[in-house]
């Protein structure tokens, strides 16, 4: 018996295909329960970076804001209060478009968020349905 030969091959072509419309949905919805887990499963890694993150951006942004108010108080001291602020906010623009330029060129080395397991076993189910479809069609 060759391997690609149809099992059921006493059943009528209409029973066959729709029991591959059957098998065919049930694979749909098993490649879509996979795809939800791996992407779950990447979510929850980022859950605890996200939180730490958060937390260090909050008390990062006190802390800035504090920093700012001595820096433009220091340079109040030689300059009018508006110079010294001008004076900050233009320090503070240069940094931010050094660190923006920074992390576009960093950006590209994260791996990409699609579900590849799950796009590789859809490719599968895709030729193993052609297969399938091929031979009970004979």
């Amino acid at each position: 018996m060759r391997a690609d030969a149809p099992v059921e091959s006493g059943k009528p072509i209409p029973v066959l295909l729709r029991e591959l419309g059957d098998e065919i949905a049930t694979l749909v919805r098993q490649e879509f329960a996979l795809a939800k887990a791996e992407m779950s499963e990447k979510g929850r890694a980022l859950v605890p970076v996200a939180t730490m993150a958060s937390l260090a951006a909050l008390l990062g942004l006190s802390a800035f804001a504090a920093l700012t108010a001595c820096l433009i108080a220091a340079l109040a001291l030689a300059l009018q209060v508006w110079a010294a602020a001008l004076i900050v906010a233009v320090a503070y623009g240069a940094t931010a478009a050094v660190l923006a330029l920074a992390a576009r060129k960093r950006i590209r080395d994260v791996p990409p968020l699609v579900p590849e397991q799950t796009a590789q076993t859809v490719k599968e189910d895709v030729e193993w349905a052609k297969m399938r479809a091929k031979s009970g069609m004979r």
